[in-house]
């Protein structure tokens, strides 16, 4: 109980599309915010993460890191206690390890910059996007 646990983590080519899974083990459905997060080869700093998509339940807002808008869509099913990210038109740039996360946030804590205020996250699933 209590967990987060990505997949769909793969190889790809440039242009190509993964769809990214986290299932909560209870944990998605009562959440008020929910996110993506990546973690690229760039950024070694322990606990830093780059937000990719944030959405806050209650009212449905939805924010996308603008190097990803128009290409990533974040969305939840509750029945299957499950976070996805479909990811289309990927770049190299996109390469990391991809990290959900859940949290009992105020709105304006729900957001690409919050990561650390996020009190569960998974283990992470490595997207890696070649030219």
């Amino acid at each position: 109980r209590g967990q987060l646990v990505e997949s769909g983590g793969d190889s790809v080519q440039a242009g190509g599309s993964l769809r990214l899974a986290c299932v909560g083990s209870e944990l998605i459905k009562p959440m008020t915010c929910l996110g993506w997060f990546r973690q690229p080869p760039g950024l070694e700093r322990e606990g830093e993460r780059e937000g990719v998509a944030t959405t806050y339940v209650a009212d449905g807002s939805i924010s996308y890191a603008d190097s990803v808008k128009g290409r990533f869509t974040i969305s939840r099913d509750n029945a299957k206690n499950t976070l996805y990210l479909e990811m289309n038109n990927l770049k190299p740039e996109d390469t990391g390890m991809y990290y959900c996360a859940a949290g009992f946030l105020e709105r304006q804590y729900c957001g690409l910059s919050y990561w650390g205020y996020f009190g569960f996250k998974g283990q992470g699933t490595q997207v890696t996007v070649s030219s």
